[in-house]
């Protein structure tokens, strides 16, 4: 006699996204335009937002929401809002997109990932799924949230309920690169559960998709990739180091050695965002568990974590050279998010030289059109100013996000006729700066 409860097919599958961020809010989306879908957030603020067809972080395609939301009220399929937890009972298929932030000690927080397992525990039935999407370390999807599914449910895990991991490859602010056009990477917790994760997702991934193994071979995967990038961006930030003290162009020595066809032409820069700048810690913390302590991956860690002070320390110097006297100076940075052309604060860089200024005795504004002030407020406790006042010079002027608006604006005319302009990332004409990474 088979006891297994047997796990909902693709056909049935009605679908609960949790968490309406970056991530949850385009795949549901995309799932809304064939399943009954309800999109989850804690946030009542963020729902409500979404249900009027709104999207602060930018990353939705507001005419998809739209569609997705009309076919809910014409049929069986559709997208639907709610940060009401009893609202979860009537779903059999669960993502969960939460938060993986890391702590002040660098360390892996999973204070989101436990909470979302524990909501889900308290009205998971016979026959369901979760599938985990946010970022882990290997191991952390049946060490640490089965588990608690099971404490919480009374369920058996692979008799009762199952489990799926296919980690997160959303690109913000990319509008080329967007989650059907990216491959995606699925697992499942039986042989029987992974052939029916893999068939949910590529209903929707034109890119198809990539069944791994086992769940900790996926959740590797999703490691490794943003490890293998933060490794490779390390490199030429070291290198940008050391070119500055021989006193030549880094940007000039990557062009000289990209003329090779296998020279990878990574660019220096200041590395943040809710993946680079956190991942290989959740990669280095598993290792540190298991007894071995990873050299790459964290001096490569220290390499980047250090560029926004060697950012400050070069302005002042700059300064220095052109006889300012850097206390009670007045220096702009422009842009605050952790990437060009994109709204997203998490894990920004830019305020680690927005410090160095202030302790060199610098006042200092930031300006980003693209930051919401609210939250750069919430999170870093900084003010960021509306826009650039005509009647303001600054003696120093540090271009840290490539956004759009800043390619074509006049520095002229808010730089002090001797002051320093630094490029962060090497956007501007050479001839309107002092330095540049």
């Amino acid at each position: 006699m088979n006891n297994q409860s047997s796990p909902k097919t693709v056909e049935n599958a009605h679908i609960a996204v949790i968490g309406l961020g970056y991530v949850g809010l385009p795949l549901a989306i995309e799932f809304g335009k064939k399943y009954n879908v309800l999109g989850f957030d804690i946030n009542a603020d963020r729902v409500a937002e979404l249900q009027v067809g709104k999207d602060r972080t930018q990353e939705a395609n507001l005419k998809g929401l739209k569609t997705a939301m009309e076919l809910k009220k014409k049929g069986r399929v559709g997208l639907s809002f709610s940060s009401t937890a009893e609202d979860l009972r009537p779903y059999n298929t669960y993502i969960v997109t939460v938060p993986t932030p890391i702590d002040q000690f660098k360390a892996p927080d999973l204070t989101p990932l436990i909470k979302a397992s524990e909501m889900l525990g308290k009205v998971l039935e016979k026959g369901d799924i979760v599938v985990y999407e946010s970022t882990v370390y290997p191991g952390c999807t049946e060490e640490d949230c089965v588990p608690v599914l099971e404490r919480v449910s009374g369920l058996k895990f692979n008799r009762d309920f199952f489990a799926g991991y296919s980690p997160e490859r959303i690109n913000p602010g990319d509008k080329i690169n967007t989650l059907t056009k990216i491959k995606k990477v699925t697992s499942g917790s039986t042989p029987e559960i992974a052939d029916r994760v893999d068939a949910l997702y590529r209903s929707i991934i034109e890119a198809g998709t990539h069944k791994a193994p086992s769940i900790k071979v996926a959740e590797a995967s999703k490691a490794i990739e943003n490890a293998q990038r933060d490794v490779n961006i390390s490199f030429v930030n070291e290198l940008s180091l050391i070119f500055d003290r021989i006193g030549i162009d880094t940007h000039d020595v990557i062009e000289a050695a990209g003329t090779k066809w296998n020279f990878l032409k990574y660019q220096p820069g200041l590395v943040g965002g809710h993946c680079i700048g956190v991942d290989p810690y959740y990669l280095a913390h598993k290792a540190q568990a298991l007894g071995y302590h990873p050299q790459v991956i964290l001096s490569g860690r220290r390499v980047n974590d250090h560029m926004g002070a060697f950012v400050a320390d070069k302005v002042v110097k700059l300064m220095i050279q052109k006889d300012h006297k850097i206390k009670d100076s007045r220096a702009l940075i422009m842009g605050i998010t952790f990437k060009e052309n994109c709204p997203d604060i998490r894990n920004t860089r830019v305020v680690d030289i927005y410090h160095e200024l202030v302790q060199f005795g610098l006042s200092v504004d930031i300006y980003d059109p693209w930051a919401d002030a609210v939250e750069v407020k919430h999170e870093y406790g900084l003010d960021i100013i509306n826009e650039i006042s005509g009647n303001v010079v600054y003696d120093a002027i540090v271009v840290a996000v490539a956004h759009n608006e800043f390619l074509k604006f006049d520095y002229k005319k808010v730089k002090r006729n001797n002051g320093v302009v630094f490029d962060t990332k090497a956007c501007l004409d050479r001839d309107l700066v002092d330095g540049r990474l």
